[in-house]
């Protein structure tokens, strides 16, 4: 259990990756009042949580229903991590968030911004959601998918107080405290990658693609 949840922080902590979205924030709520940052930022973080709460409780049946083996589903949500991990240790990830966040910014509706692009694709990803769905169902019993939901919690926590103190926590880390921090997660997520791939290709070649 203990081996499970630990996995599961470090897979959705480097997926979300709370502090890189802190300087997304600033330039998605540039211009705005204290007031308007704390409530966009709530409000990003609710959806982002909502939306992954939803994937860890449904998602695998939701697969299932789609026909979608787990094993299949370990895969390619393996091969879409690593790709995750590839723009990380190569600095693409901070620079397309960039891109999204300019292009998407509008001061007129900080309501919108919450949603878009900030709850999602910023925070809930489609790596977030692929490793949710491959965490839970991994999950030894009841309990660690209760743990794993208390990750989430934890983690969209997380992403708020990043929000809140964005200016702070932007000015401590600098550029390259930054590019340092993502480049080892990058490979950290890298190595995680590989054993979601590993583990499904394990499943087919023991005749067991429907089952976690």
């Amino acid at each position: 259990m203990f081996d499970y949840l630990l996995n599961a922080i470090v897979t959705l902590f480097v997926t979300i990756d709370p502090p890189g979205l802190a300087p997304v924030f600033v330039v998605l709520t540039a211009g705005a009042t204290r007031s308007e940052r704390r409530a966009t930022a709530v409000r990003a973080s609710v959806i982002a949580g909502a939306v992954l709460i939803a994937f860890a409780l449904v998602g695998q049946p939701l697969i299932g229903f789609l026909g979608i083996s787990l094993p299949a589903f370990r895969i390619s949500g393996g091969l879409l991590l690593f790709v995750i991990a590839f723009e990380m240790v190569f600095g693409k990830r901070e620079e397309r968030k960039s891109a999204t966040a300019q292009n998407s910014y509008s001061r007129e509706d900080l309501r919108h911004v919450a949603v878009f692009p900030l709850a999602i694709p910023l925070i809930t990803g489609p790596g977030a959601i692929s490793a949710t769905i491959l965490l839970a169902s991994r999950a030894p019993n009841v309990w660690g998918v209760f743990g794993l939901l208390v990750i989430i919690a934890l983690l969209i926590g997380a992403c708020t107080l990043v929000f809140l103190g964005a200016n702070r926590l932007e000015r401590a880390l600098g550029d390259t405290g930054r590019i340092v921090v993502s480049r080892l997660l990058g490979l950290l997520l890298a190595a995680l990658s590989v054993q979601f791939v590993a583990d499904g290709i394990a499943a087919f070649i023991h005749g067991s693609p429907a089952t976690p």
